[in-house]
């Protein structure tokens, strides 16, 4: 059976002595469950930069001659974005077609010549030595013919470069050429511009060492920016990154959080204040923190049973008694528990005792303290 406790009605009053005769009014204060949205989340910061960002450069030497884009111009995968001056390139093209011609030409003499040593050889007509000569004639003038030709698709291929398109569908972020500057092709490829696709992004947040191990991936994550403060943005935790990050002593992980960006508020740069969420609950019951840490006055006279993982022990507000309770607990937000089992809506539970002096009635005629302050006087001076 239950353990019943009587209580003080709310409004009761209890004689408590005390050098100005004062009393107390204990009052015993309860609140509803309720249902409510709840959520348990992790805090951070991070930046947010574009889920694909390209850096578009040229392949060859050359000198800007047009430029089709600017700064935020919005530009479709394959679009011209820019040109390089292409009469260098068209003559490497046409010396290289013109060296193919020579080199087929020589080829066939060769071969013709082989093909012919090789009847004459073969009927004893012509020398070892001789038949030797015309194979080398013929193998270096097949070799120069297929190097003439590979020669005229690169320079082909040059060609073509000096022409630049736009390898992915966005934005330009960067641009680093102006008309009639020289780019040159050496080691690494000259870049020119950067386009990143603003319709993904993703924050790289840091997140503290102690609440890693709550982050997880798939996790639904919302974020603030300065640039937008009244707007709150939705994102989902893609990946925790494992190599820790150390300044001033403290320890940090990288986790990525993809968002969509449908209207390009973010840009990249950007700082974002992130609620990263273990659990989000919009129809919980709730009850408050407070009540799991009620104790009544009387409570202690019997030894209470233990409680599991999980589990929480509260007071019931039963007409004139407190009935405990056990209740199972899911999530917290510091301020209420989800309930999940032991309780319903509208119950009522204890919270605190609330104290408060209540000054003495003084009946007509009865006589004061010497020392009490006397009233003041109603005559004015005339």
């Amino acid at each position: 059976m239950a353990k019943l406790l009587n209580f003080v009605v709310i409004g009761a009053v209890l004689s408590a002595a005390s050098a100005c005769g004062h009393k107390q009014e204990i009052t015993l204060v309860t609140d509803a469950v309720t249902i409510g949205p709840i959520s348990e989340s992790v805090t951070a910061t991070g930046t947010l930069e574009s889920e694909t960002t390209v850096d578009v450069g040229t392949q060859v030497t050359g000198i800007i001659d047009k430029i089709y884009v600017d700064y935020n111009s919005e530009v479709t995968q394959g679009q011209l974005i820019a040109e390089l001056e292409k009469v260098l390139l068209e003559s490497e093209l046409n010396s290289a077609e013109a060296n193919v011609e020579s080199a087929r030409a020589s080829y066939e003499y060769a071969k013709a010549n082989y093909d012919r040593d090789v009847r004459l050889h073969d009927g004893k007509l012509i020398s070892d030595y001789d038949f030797d000569t015309s194979t080398r004639d013929y193998e270096l003038a097949r070799a120069q013919y297929e190097k003439a030709k590979a020669d005229r698709v690169k320079a082909a291929k040059n060609l073509n470069y000096a022409e630049i398109y736009s390898p992915i569908n966005g934005i330009v972020i960067s641009r680093d050429v102006e008309v009639g500057q020289t780019v040159v092709s050496a080691m690494t490829v000259a870049n020119l511009f950067t386009i990143a696709d603003l319709d993904r992004m993703r924050v790289v947040a840091d997140v503290d060492e102690a609440d890693i191990g709550q982050v997880k991936e798939g996790q639904q994550v919302t974020f603030t920016v300065d640039a937008y403060p009244e707007d709150v943005f939705e994102g989902t935790v893609i990946q925790k990154r494992l190599n820790p990050t150390t300044e001033s002593n403290v320890v940090t992980y990288e986790v990525i959080v993809s968002a969509s960006n449908p209207d390009h508020k973010l840009i990249p740069g950007l700082t974002a204040n992130l609620s990263i969420y273990q659990s989000r609950e919009s129809h919980a019951l709730l009850v408050p923190v407070k009540a799991t840490r009620f104790v009544p006055r009387d409570a202690g006279a019997e030894p209470m049973p233990s409680l599991s993982a999980g589990q929480k022990r509260v007071w019931i507000a039963n007409g004139a008694s407190l009935e405990p309770a056990v209740i199972t607990v899911g999530a917290s937000d510091g301020v209420n528990y989800q309930v999940l089992s032991g309780l319903k809506e509208g119950d009522r539970v204890a919270m605190e005792y609330s104290a408060a002096a209540v000054e003495p009635a003084v009946e007509d005629g009865a006589a004061q303290s010497p020392f009490a302050p006397k009233p003041p006087s109603h005559n004015k001076k005339k």
